[in-house]
């Protein structure tokens, strides 16, 4: 795992797109400031750029680097939550002009899984996540499913976990709106 960490930050501080085990399902990521590297993102999952994608973060204490106004259920959900959740927050700053929703959003997951922190510990800043899929198509459940197409267009592809058989899901999103009004989006 260290050596894939090492190259897998290397790749990020490049520039670089990486595919990676998440807390959830393979992901496919970039350093989240970087506008050029969502870009090709954006460009191998062949997705708009109006659909906005989800950002890892390991520490809670950052968000406020990242989103204007953090309500406070934000920091009771964060605590409390066992399983993966992504949190969409108005106002997002900081990141990449193309990663931010048109409504000026952002979905932001804090991830406990162990590659992942580490990577985001090691990388200091966040990273995109979205499915390691092109857009439309079906989120791969495990490594073998991800296309060639995919493994292709990457930079790096992390070898940790890739004979992983434990069955993952995608996160559960809520979006968070004016007042600490909750919209469930995924359950």
């Amino acid at each position: 795992m260290h050596n894939d960490l090492k190259k897998a930050v290397e790749i990020l501080r490049s520039g670089g797109v990486i595919l990676y085990p998440t807390d959830t399902i393979w992901g496919i990521g970039c350093d989240a400031t970087n506008p050029e590297a969502v870009k090709r993102i954006y460009e191998i999952k062949k997705r708009e750029d109006s659909k906005s994608m989800l950002v890892l973060m390991e520490n809670p204490a950052l968000l406020e680097r990242y989103v204007d106004d953090v309500p406070e259920v934000a920091w009771d959900l964060v605590e409390i939550t066992t399983t993966p959740l992504t949190v969409i927050y108005q106002n997002a700053k900081n990141l990449a002009k193309n990663l931010i929703a048109s409504d000026g959003s952002v979905g932001i997951r804090f991830t406990k899984e162990r590659f992942t922190s580490q990577l985001l510990q090691r990388f200091r800043r966040p990273v995109v996540s979205t499915s390691a899929n092109v857009s439309g198509e079906k989120s791969p459940a495990f490594f073998d499913e991800i296309s060639d197409d995919i493994k292709s267009a990457v930079d790096y592809i992390v070898k940790f976990r890739q004979d992983n058989r434990i069955p993952a899901q995608p996160s559960s999103i809520i979006k968070l709106g004016s007042g600490g009004k909750i919209d469930i989006l995924r359950k």
